[in-house]
């Protein structure tokens, strides 16, 4: 993902879950505008986690980290990751874990009377 309007779009609309180093917001698709496309990621590291050298670490684990979970997204949802602050001196199995609850929490079906 690479359009503001998209990461905004989720960011706004979608569904969140927190966890100590991540927050991860998806718009599944029959909130999304494009149903037919393959979905799409972007990843959110801001200065409040490190320098560049850190920020650019941070991004490269949980793109590479992301990377078995996109069968389990919808085709044509919106899905953004935002590193927390403790994300850049997290072991790279808690951030693992951190991404994996907060996807396991977005991806199940939601209740009724919930959003």
């Amino acid at each position: 993902m690479r359009r503001r309007d998209d990461f905004t779009l989720a960011v706004r609309r979608g569904r969140r879950a927190g966890r100590p180093t991540a927050v991860v917001h998806l718009l599944r698709p029959d909130e999304a505008p494009a149903a037919a496309e393959p979905p799409l990621v972007g990843f959110i590291v801001a200065r409040t986690v490190g320098n560049a050298v850190v920020r650019n670490r941070v991004r490269r684990r949980l793109r590479h980290l992301m990377r078995p979970h996109l069968d389990r997204l919808p085709p044509g949802s919106l899905l953004v990751v935002r590193a927390n602050p403790r994300a850049g001196e997290a072991r790279p199995d808690e951030l693992a874990a951190d991404l994996e609850s907060a996807l396991d929490r977005l991806l199940r079906p939601a209740s009724k009377g919930r959003r």
